[in-house]
C-alpha cells in the first residue's frame, strides 16, 4: 500500500472542484476551520442513538466555533431506520429550522445514517450542502465517499436513492474504538472487497496479519486506500454505469442476505463476506474464477471471524425474488461481479435462472 494520505480529492466530471476526504486521529474535536465557509449559516446535524452520545456535542461545539449555528435530531441506530418513515422525519426537521440551500446537512454516524441524510439532502429543496462526518470502519472506507445516497423499500436494499456527492468527508479515525465486535468486522467486509477486486497487495497484507489485532495499527493507511481505490473508480463512473459497477462484488446477493433475514439482523458487511464467497464460487464453476480462489476468500474472512455462509434459515428459494429485484438487474438478467483472480474482476450479466442454478450448486 501507498504512504498515508490524509487529505484525499475526489474528482466528479462536470464539477468544477474537487472534494476532499480529510483523515486523521483526533479529527473532529479540531474540525472547526472546515467549517468557517459556513460561517453565518445553519448546520441540521443529523446522528442516532449510537453516535450521538459520544460525538454530537464535539460537532456542535467545533460548528458553533466557526460561526454557525447547529440543530440536531437524533435517530434509531440500526438499519431500519433508513426508511420512508424516517426521512419525513429529516424533511419535518428541516423545515421547522427553516433550513435552506446555502445552509448544510450534516451525517454524523455510520452508513445508515449517511445514506438517509444524504438522501434527505439531495431531496428537499432540490439540493442542499452536504457533508459525511462517518464514524463506522464501513462507512469511513466505502459508504461515506462516492455520492451513493438511498432508503431501503420493504421488497430490497436501497431500492429508493439519487447521485448526490458531499462537499467535504472529515473521518477522525479516534471513532473506531467506541464500535463493537461486529461494526468492526462489517467494515472490514469492506476492505477485503476492494482487495479482492482491485488491489490483490491490500488483500496479501491482510492475509499476513493473520486477525484483527493485528491489523488496528493499520486502519488509518487502510481506510486512506480503499478512500483511493473508490475515488479512482467514481471519477471514472460516477453514475454506475460501466466501471463502478465492480464495487457491487458480493452485493448481489448480500441485499438479499439484508431484506430476507429482515433489515439489521445481518449487517451490510457481514452480508458482503458471505456474498463475496459465493461469488468466488459462481465465477469457479463458470470457469472464469481461478480454482481455490473462493476457499482462500474463505480461509481470510474465517481467521478475522467474519461470516463465509448463509445462515441456515436463508435458501436459493427465499432470497432469489430480492436478487431479481435487484437495482443492477436488466430485464430478465442479473449483473453480477466475478474475480479473473484477486485483484482483478470484471462485471457480467447472467440468466437469472442460471444465476439459481449457480446459488443451488454453491449453497
Amino acid at each position: 500500500m501507498s504512504p498515508i494520505m490524509p487529505v484525499i480529492p475526489v474528482n466528479i466530471p462536470g464539477k468544477t472542484t474537487a472534494y476532499s476526504v480529510f483523515i486523521e486521529s483526533g479529527l473532529l474535536s479540531r474540525s472547526s476551520h472546515y467549517f468557517t465557509s459556513y460561517t453565518g449559516h445553519k448546520a441540521a446535524v443529523i446522528s442516532d442513538t449510537n453516535v450521538a452520545p459520544l460525538y454530537a456535542d464535539i460537532l456542535l461545539s467545533e460548528l458553533r466555533s466557526a460561526g454557525v449555528e447547529p440543530f440536531l435530531i437524533t435517530l434509531p441506530a440500526g438499519e431500519t431506520t433508513k426508511c420512508s418513515a424516517n426521512l419525513d422525519r429529516l424533511y419535518d426537521f428541516l423545515l421547522d429550522h427553516r433550513i435552506t440551500r446555502s445552509d448544510i446537512v450534516i451525517a454524523l454516524g455510520g452508513g445508515v445514517i449517511g445514506d438517509l441524510t444524504g438522501y434527505a439532502a439531495a431531496t428537499y429543496l432540490r439540493g442542499t450542502r452536504f457533508i459525511q462526518v462517518p464514524t463506522t470502519l464501513l462507512a469511513q472506507v466505502d459508504s461515506s465517499v462516492g455520492g451513493k445516497v438511498a432508503i431501503n423499500h420493504p421488497k430490497g436494499k436501497n431500492l429508493l436513492g439519487a447521485f448526490y456527492q458531499p462537499e467535504l468527508v472529515i473521518i477522525d479515525t479516534d471513532t473506531l474504538g467506541t464500535l463493537d465486535s461486529r461494526q468492526v468486522g462489517a467494515g472490514l467486509g469492506e476492505v477485503i472487497k476492494y482487495g479482492c477486486i482491485l488491489d490483490a497487495p491490500l488483500f496479501e497484507r491482510i492475509e499476513r496479519c493473520g486477525c484483527r489485532e493485528n491489523l488496528v495499527p493499520l486502519y488509518p493507511e487502510i481506510i486512506a486506500r480503499c478512500i483511493e481505490l473508490k475515488a479512482q473508480v467514481v471519477s471514472e463512473d460516477p453514475l454506475d454505469t460501466g466501471l463502478r459497477m465492480i464495487l457491487n462484488f458480493g452485493h448481489t446477493l448480500a441485499h438479499a442476505i439484508e431484506n430476507a433475514a429482515g433489515y439489521g439482523t445481518v449487517l451490510h458487511g457481514e452480508a458482503v463476506c458471505i456474498g463475496m464467497v459465493a461469488a468466488a464460487g459462481w465465477g469457479e464453476t463458470l470457469g472464469v474464477t481461478p480454482s481455490g480462489t473462493a476457499d482462500r476468500i474463505r480461509r481470510l474472512l474465517t481467521a478475522l471471524d467474519l461470516p463465509v455462509s448463509l445462515p441456515e434459515s436463508l435458501t436459493p428459494d427465499c432470497l432469489f425474488p430480492s436478487m431479481a429485484l435487484d437495482k443492477k438487474s436488466l430485464g430478465k438478467d442479473i449483473r453480477v461481479i466475478l474475480l479473473d483472480d484477486i485483484g482483478q474482476c470484471h462485471s457480467t450479466r447472467l440468466g437469472a435462472q442460471k444465476l439459481f442454478e449457480l446459488m443451488e450448486d454453491n449453497a
